[in-house]
């Protein structure tokens, strides 16, 4: 039962060995490469995107703190005049741009959040793109090596070198 075993494993070995060389893996890396950098880009537009939403919701809490601010002083004209009708109005109103606020606030902690996630991401994978350019370099550079090294004698020099040897041993 050993045997048997031990032969299934060197068949199934030289079997994906066969495999690996039919896959071409420098072809199959470099597909791997550009669906990375693809996935990249696509990760760098979104936190781009993110950063851009940020801003544009701090620029809203901004004006929604102005807002509250002017409201808060003519509250206090309406309120010295005893106008109260007014300044219930003016009180509806900044009660309004307060709760606008709070969920804009919210909203604005939440795209941070998911923007944190997204630059890991981004650091992540940029670094495992780099892995992977570094590999498919190597690769190409051991096949290139391989390839100079599997013929690099020409016909001619061995011609040259037999004749040389005939010589040799008909001198001696």
């Amino acid at each position: 039962m050993a045997l048997i075993t031990r032969l299934t494993r060197l068949f199934q070995a030289d079997f994906h060995a066969v495999l690996d060389r039919i896959e071409e893996p420098d072809i199959q890396l470099r597909q791997a490469v550009r669906e990375m950098e693809f996935d990249l880009q696509q990760d760098e537009q979104a936190l781009a995107l993110m950063q851009h939403e940020a801003v544009q919701l701090s620029s809203r809490i901004g004006e929604a703190q102005q807002k509250i601010t002017v409201f808060d002083k003519e509250l206090d004209i309406c309120l010295k005049a005893k106008k109260d009708d007014l300044a219930r109005d003016l009180v509806r109103r900044k009660l309004e741009i307060e709760a606008m606020l709070g969920q804009t606030e919210k909203q604005l902690s939440a795209v941070k959040t998911n923007a944190e996630k997204l630059r890991l991401r981004v650091d992540t994978h940029g670094q495992q793109l780099d892995s992977m350019k570094q590999k498919l370099v190597l690769l190409v550079d051991e096949q290139t090596s391989v390839d100079t090294q599997t013929n690099p004698v020409r016909n001619e020099e061995i011609e040259i070198a037999l004749l040389r040897e005939k010589q040799k041993r008909a001198a001696s």
